[in-house]
């Protein structure tokens, strides 16, 4: 027996072994919040995976906060930043049943597919780094993905939440059953219907309503029921957050290396602006004498411009905020940001220059409108690294997001696309040789229609639908066509496609 006794542990018998599973706090009303998370998945699966960013997801937006206050409650909206960005979420989500340009659809409906999480993890309280720290995208985009697998059994909790474990078996057992009794009956009644043509002929009505109504309503369904676990889960953390962990670390870089940067970006601008200022001041003789055009050198850069401008600012920004803020060095350092701002209006504002010249050789397009805005917002972003130099301690980004997200509501706003198409049509009128009515016609929105209108029905132009060329006013009237087929689904209706078919 001594043997034996020596074998067991010295903590004496085994304990019994303890439940790994995750515990989950689940109460009895988690059963309707469940519910309507699956009732807002299988609306997401209608609206913005089936049509894409149009105004179906302008609806499925709203709900979602409808969904996330009812889970939270509205007591995270006594924080300022939190209220700022539903306003900007909402009004961004209301764009897509305003406009039908394409382009600004796709890109609001990215913006929103990242800001709408960022907001619902910071109306958590559970992120810890603040939403000005660029490092606070990845820290989000961790809890997000935590939230979404992590929390999986959340769903089967609430359905047994309060119940016997019995009873939540049947529960499951009900809606697992019913599911796979419609779902084996779509796929089994076609392949029945084809081995009899009695039985045929008998179901010809009901298998019609499947394959027009009901398979692709079935499929929507499926893919909302396949949702709804992953979305109750990160709801579920939403309402039970965990912070992660959070290293604060303070600017350890040296700043010579920024400096050395910086100085060489400085000497290189000087040495190009005073090249343009030649080419500037000495007109086109100067220019001929190097076998340049003058129109070609005016009308050209403008994109490459701004585009160092960009690698500028990102230069700058990562050498004040890593360096360490001691010695005569980090006082060189922002002498010479000061000076590079000072050098990247001026790039800016001779982008702009030559990008007027562009303009008033060829009109205004999409592209060149946003040129523009890109032009503003940067020499905005500039001004605020000034503010940046002048009190280091400040958070650049601080000011930054707010610029950047106020700048893309007003350009939002304006109308690009009617004034594009006002321009060129403008500018035929007043004795432009041609434009691009296609471009006007196909690649921009609705808004164009009405000032193509003002030229010549019976201009011949390109028909893109067949191929061949038909009369500007039947190609007009085939796109209000169009508009009127959008504004006759709710799921891609929008303000200008129903102004567009209503001037028609």
């Amino acid at each position: 027996m001594e043997p034996m006794k020596n074998a067991l542990p010295p903590e004496g018998q085994a304990k019994p072994a303890q439940n790994l599973h995750k515990p989950y706090e689940a109460a009895p009303r988690d059963r309707f919040f469940l519910l309507f998370t699956a009732a807002f998945c299988v609306l997401l699966a209608d609206t913005f995976l089936w049509y894409g960013p149009t105004a179906g997801m302008t609806a499925a937006v709203f709900v979602w906060y409808l969904l996330v206050f009812s889970f939270l409650g509205a007591a995270p909206l006594t924080v300022r930043s939190n209220r700022v960005l539903l306003l900007f979420n909402l009004f961004l989500a209301l764009t897509l049943a305003l406009s039908s340009s394409w382009m600004f659809r796709l890109w609001n409906g990215l913006a929103l597919l990242v800001l709408l999480p960022v907001h619902a993890l910071a109306l958590s309280g559970a992120p810890q780094l603040p939403w000005w720290r660029p490092a606070m995208l990845w820290e989000r985009f961790c809890l997000l993905l935590w939230g979404l697998f992590g929390n999986l059994g959340a769903s089967f909790a609430a359905i047994s939440a309060g119940r016997s474990q019995r009873s939540g078996r049947h529960t499951a057992s009900l809606v697992l059953g019913l599911a796979g009794s419609v779902i084996l009956v779509a796929i089994l009644l076609p392949v029945l219907s084809s081995a009899d043509a009695l039985f045929a002929a008998a179901t010809a009505h009901l298998r019609s309503l499947f394959q027009i109504r009901l398979s692709t309503a079935l499929w929507k369904l499926m893919v909302g029921l396949v949702l709804t676990p992953f979305l109750f889960g990160f709801l579920y953390s939403l309402r039970h957050p965990v912070p992660p962990k959070r290293k604060d670390r303070a600017p350890s870089a040296e700043p010579l290396s920024f400096t050395l940067v910086l100085s060489a970006l400085v000497l290189l601008y000087a040495l190009f602006l005073a090249v343009q200022s030649a080419g500037l001041f000495g007109g086109p003789e100067y220019l001929a004498r190097r076998n340049i055009s003058y129109a070609q050198w005016a009308r050209s850069g403008f994109f490459q411009m701004v585009g160092v401008t960009i690698v500028n600012l990102v230069v700058m920004m990562a050498g004040l905020t890593l360096s360490r803020r001691e010695g005569r060095t980090w006082s060189l350092l922002r002498v010479l940001s000061a000076l590079l701002v000072a050098e990247s209006l001026v790039l800016l504002g001779s982008a702009a220059w030559r990008m007027t010249l562009y303009v008033t050789a060829y009109g205004l397009s999409f592209k060149r409108c946003l040129t523009y805005w890109g032009m503003a917002m940067m020499a905005l972003f500039f001004l605020a690294a000034l503010w940046k130099i002048r009190q280091p301690e400040r958070a650049f980004c601080r000011v930054a997001f707010p610029l950047a997200l106020a700048g893309w509501l007003v350009i939002n706003c304006v109308p690009v696309d009617f004034l594009v198409a006002k321009n060129q049509v403008d500018r035929l009128e007043a004795g432009a040789t041609s434009i691009d009515v296609e471009y006007l016609l196909y690649d921009l929105s609705y808004d164009t229609l009405t000032q193509l209108e003002r030229l010549d029905g019976n201009l011949i132009c390109y028909d893109r639908s067949t191929g061949g060329q038909r009369h500007l006013s039947a190609l007009l009237s085939q796109r209000r066509e169009e508009a009127r087929r959008e504004c006759g689904d709710w799921h891609t209706w929008s303000l200008s496609a129903c102004l567009a078919a209503l001037s028609g």
